[in-house]
């Protein structure tokens, strides 16, 4: 079974990351504000959709790793 190798977490974990800071500097209470996993996946799909798609500016793999099925 394929696993994504530890640059490849330590990428997600940094995107994860980077996104869940920016919704909470963005708010100037954060106290109610929980790392939410779901919430972070909209938004990196957002992102995505932006970064890969639109302005096709990196790939996929580069900007979030995943095991391809």
């Amino acid at each position: 079974m394929p696993e994504l190798t530890d640059t490849q977490v330590a990428r997600q974990d940094f995107v994860d990351n980077l996104i869940f800071q920016t919704i909470l500097s963005s708010h100037p209470v954060t106290d109610g504000i929980e790392w939410n996993i779901e919430m972070i996946g909209e938004v990196r799909d957002t992102i995505r959709y932006w970064l890969v798609e639109r302005l096709e500016l990196i790939d996929e793999m580069r900007f979030y790793p995943f095991i391809e099925e």
